[in-house]
């Protein structure tokens, strides 16, 4: 949905790169919400601790990624002196990242 917003909505408004900002945002959130489900999914087969820290550590990183590109598309925008949100980004990413090594973790410690 935000995905449309944003090629036919936003169109108008945002540069082309905080259009493809926006668009990043869109779908790092997209693929890590099939992370969620594949979590969800496996956590009955593979319970624990590891793999809700996946969880959580995937829902921050939307929260933190996603959600920092989004509020840099409006901030740009809005013209408002908040570029520095950008600096939060990279710790969404690590989220991320974590999120993906604790899901395999959680398999691996199983096996």
């Amino acid at each position: 949905m935000l995905g449309a917003f944003a090629a036919h909505g936003l169109k108008k408004y945002l540069t082309a790169d905080s259009l493809q900002t926006f668009e990043t945002a869109v779908r790092y959130q997209f693929y890590h919400v099939f992370a969620l489900l594949v979590v969800g999914i496996l956590y009955a087969s593979f319970p624990g601790k590891l793999m809700q820290w996946a969880g959580r550590f995937f829902i921050a990183g939307m929260i933190l990624f996603s959600g920092s590109l989004y509020l840099l598309c409006y901030v740009k925008y809005a013209q408002l002196p908040l570029n520095w949100l950008g600096a939060i980004t990279p710790f969404g990413g690590a989220c991320f990242i974590a999120g993906w090594l604790l899901l395999f973790g959680a398999v691996a410690k199983r096996n």
